[in-house]
């Protein structure tokens, strides 16, 4: 009856003349279609994937001791699963949230981008969504940011702060405090080296590099030095450190593991909510100096040496809208740049004549340390960004993202209901021969216009099959700026030092982010 029905609906609507054809008319179309297709589709029931217990689901396979699943091997949990099941695996019966749909489809994941509707649902974080709207409403109300908010007051807070965020042409006005903060994680990083016999960084490198990203953060958001990278820096900003690395390791242990946390304040709980309190007190304490010398300085602008905060305020004269932004900023924008720069550094270091290619480049672009960097600079640097590009293929720094259907749709064949949340597993997909061919291999060169895809391997890349930064109205609203930092420091970096590893090769795990697992003892040997 559904296909008679949707049949019958196309040939009506083709006898229509075109101007008559109304918005109407086309959603007629594709309600019938719709209908159609699911009519077609294979239920839900039939989803293949690990089958759940009674009472306790799937939920024990990440239980110690006695289950298979540990939270540092998502991404080997995730091969297996592809492996196993195919492209679509359907993760059911976890304790306390929604199914899981494991989608490994850059076609199917290309369309549920593509349909997604005009405030698209991700996977909610239940306890970082309890935090601000529960816990500490009195400080977020309805203003809470766009990380773990939903609906009409996500819409409203992202619009009112996209234009600032997203528009190329805005970040590029903040290239001159970058390089800085870069020139400085440079000086900071010849300083560790030269206290060292063998020229190598202490094996708590990852840490400095976080440093790097917060100063960075700073300089952008409120136009203020923290200090975070000279040789004195206070215990106060690795407190800060130390918080967003304790949240992004407890939030996954609290969003996959049994709950507890709604029945009674675990350890981990205790520890995830003094974390963020942390990052809350001290953000808003930055935040509040800030506005206390704009305020000073007299009416608020937006020229183009004004900070993010003071730029989002002439705009929005709502002191909160600045102040929780800048806290996301900060909260989710440490430790996902700076893990990868790491990364970065780490495959350069194993790929030594990608290393040599890319400080040609880097040379002929900016002949000496003191060229000062401009948009032109980056723009002329292609193998730069490819490099970039090529890390974020092979070791993506969040190894999925995803979202929950907001309706009834057929994804792969299937029918996947409401209130499902569908994980894309962009760690497997960008590393797989079907999208990326040799696709275990280093190459940057992939992604360069100059050397097409075509002529190295017959046929482009998909554009679904690699998004390091996500898609869509939720796309990371910080990508300007982290694609901008990146950038900045690697080509700092590479310009002044040939960075080697001469130890054993690192496996990749979660922790919290998807990074080399061990000491970054990078041999950095100078260039000049």
């Amino acid at each position: 009856m559904t296909s008679l029905t949707s049949r019958t609906t196309r040939v009506l609507c083709a006898s229509v003349p075109a101007r008559w054809k109304s918005s109407a008319v086309t959603s007629l179309i594709d309600e019938a279609d719709l209908d159609s297709e699911w009519h077609l589709a294979r239920p839900y029931s039939q989803v293949p994937g690990p089958k759940p217990l009674p009472v306790v689901g799937n939920t024990w396979r990440f239980l110690p001791f006695i289950g298979d699943y540990r939270i540092e091997e998502v991404d080997r949990i995730s091969k297996r699963l592809y492996a196993q099941y195919g492209r679509v695996v359907k993760l059911a019966g976890l304790m306390g949230r929604p199914d899981m749909l494991f989608l490994y489809d850059a076609d199917e994941i290309e369309r549920v981008f593509r349909n997604e509707d005009l405030m698209p649902h991700r996977p909610s974080m239940p306890s970082l969504n309890y935090y601000k709207h529960v816990l500490r409403r009195d400080f977020f109300g309805d203003n809470a940011g766009v990380i773990a908010v939903h609906g009409e007051k996500w819409h409203t807070f992202r619009t009112k702060v996209q234009q600032a965020m997203l528009q190329p042409r805005t970040a590029k006005l903040y290239i001159k405090s970058i390089e800085e903060t870069a020139t400085a994680f440079v000086n900071r990083a010849r300083t560790l080296k030269r206290a060292n016999d063998k020229q190598e960084v202490p094996d708590d490198f990852l840490n400095e590099i976080h440093k790097w990203s917060l100063e960075s953060i700073a300089r952008v958001a409120l136009d203020v030095r923290l200090g975070c990278l000279d040789g004195d820096s206070n215990s106060e900003t690795q407190k800060l450190i130390d918080a967003v690395i304790t949240f992004f390791h407890n939030v996954g242990i609290l969003e996959l593991k049994v709950p507890f946390w709604r029945i009674f304040n675990t350890p981990t709980w205790i520890q995830f909510i003094n974390s963020l309190d942390i990052i809350t007190n001290m953000t808003a304490k930055h935040i509040g100096q800030a506005l206390e010398r704009l305020q000073a300085r007299g009416p608020i602008s937006s020229e183009s040496d004004s900070s993010l905060l003071e730029r989002i305020l002439a705009q929005n004269p709502d002191p909160k809208t600045a102040c929780v932004l800048a806290l996301d900023m900060f909260l989710v924008g440490i430790d996902t740049t700076s893990t990868a720069v790491a990364s970065i550094l780490y495959q350069l270091s194993l790929h030594p004549d990608k290393q040599e290619k890319l400080y040609q480049e880097i040379s002929n672009v900016l002949p000496t340390s003191e060229t000062p960097l401009t948009a032109q600079c980056l723009e002329q640097m292609t193998y730069l960004k490819a490099s970039i590009k090529e890390t974020l293929r092979m070791y993506p720094v969040v190894i999925g993202n995803g979202r929950c259907m907001t309706r009834d749709t057929v994804i792969a064949g299937y029918r996947i209901p409401r209130g499902t949340q569908v994980v894309f597993q962009h760690y497997v997909i960008s590393n797989l021969d079907k999208y990326f061919p040799e696709a275990s291999r280093f190459l940057p060169e992939r992604w360069l216009k100059s050397c097409p895809q075509e002529k190295v391997h017959g046929r482009t890349h998909h554009p679904f099959a690699s998004l390091p930064f996500g898609y869509g109205r939720r796309m990371c609203l910080g990508r300007r700026f982290a694609e901008l930092e990146i950038q900045t420091v690697i080509a700092k970096m590479i310009q002044a030092f040939r960075v080697e590893y001469h130890y054993e090769k690192l496996q990749y795990s979660i922790h919290p982010m998807y990074t080399p697992d061990g000491p970054l003892r990078f041999k950095l040997v100078d260039r000049e």
